[in-house]
């Protein structure tokens, strides 16, 4: 499918209605927070936490709690931008019949689409792997800072999974907390790579994608198959895929349309074609 900048297509497809959005980290990157692929991909230069790392390994847990302990607050502090505010003016007009992220960020829900599913959860709780109790990550930062009330460290960058890249000896004296029922191993409620996304909120999406009349994909490349799986979905029932992202991504042969333009800027005209009113 050849690139274009024309939303020609993308009006179309809204205009009929009962649309889905599947968004990726390209729709974050206008509220400070980097995606992982791209010319200036966090994947490049860093490696995500896996789960079987984090399990496994009591250094690794050390690593992810520390360099995490401060990327949250980045994550925390970032406000939705332009792009996401046009999912939810669209959502609340009737355009958009669903919303799907493969975002951590909380930024759908920050700008009003409560009810947009979280692929692969959310950074701001916390789960016991013993108990499954489940807990804010603001109560959790309390007790870090609780734990190591004399740690800091010059923070490079941050990542799209609140990852923040630290230098080792800055990690090795860091103070890893446990459950505070059950002193159980604590992880954040997100989907680390090589981990499954839970079965019930993969039905919740196939739902969405088999009643929708097209499916929009925002800011993704399509890499990880647990967002890829739902382009080939929706392609196969002959349900129309239109894609707007800057770069190539895996579902681009199965797209009707592929738009390559900034997100903020391209959702804005859009919402002025449908005369949605875009409240910021």
């Amino acid at each position: 499918m050849p690139r274009t900048t024309s939303l020609d297509e993308v009006v179309r497809a809204v205009a009929a209605r009962d649309v889905v959005v599947l968004s990726g980290a390209g729709l974050s990157t206008e509220s400070g927070i980097p995606d992982y692929r791209g010319a200036a991909g966090s994947l490049r230069r860093h490696t995500p936490m896996t789960y079987d790392e984090f399990t496994g390994s009591e250094a690794g847990r050390r690593r992810y709690w520390a360099r995490s302990h401060l990327g949250w607050r980045t994550i925390a502090r970032a406000d939705p931008n332009t792009g996401h505010h046009a999912v939810a003016a669209l959502r609340l007009a009737g355009f958009v019949s669903g919303v799907i992220t493969q975002n951590v960020d909380g930024l759908h829900h920050a700008a009003g689409t409560s009810d947009a599913v979280e692929l692969h959860g959310n950074l701001d709780r916390v789960v016991c792997l013993d108990c499954r109790r489940l807990t804010p990550r603001e109560e959790l930062d309390g007790r870090l800072r609780a734990a190591n009330p004399d740690f800091t460290a010059e923070v490079a960058r941050i990542n799209p999974d609140g990852d923040a890249d630290l230098a080792d000896e800055d990690v090795r004296g860091f103070r890893v907390v446990g459950c505070a029922d059950c002193a159980g191993v604590l992880k954040p409620d997100v989907v680390f790579f090589g981990e499954n996304v839970p079965r019930p909120r993969v039905e919740e999406c196939g739902r969405l994608v088999d009643e929708a009349r097209s499916v929009l994909v925002l800011g993704s490349s399509l890499t990880v198959m647990s967002g890829l799986r739902f382009v080939r979905r929706a392609a196969g029932a002959g349900t129309p895929v239109l894609i707007v992202n800057q770069g190539e991504t895996r579902g681009d042969r199965h797209a009707s349309a592929r738009v390559d333009l900034p997100l903020g800027r391209a959702l804005t005209e859009l919402c002025n074609i449908l005369r949605v009113d875009l409240q910021l």
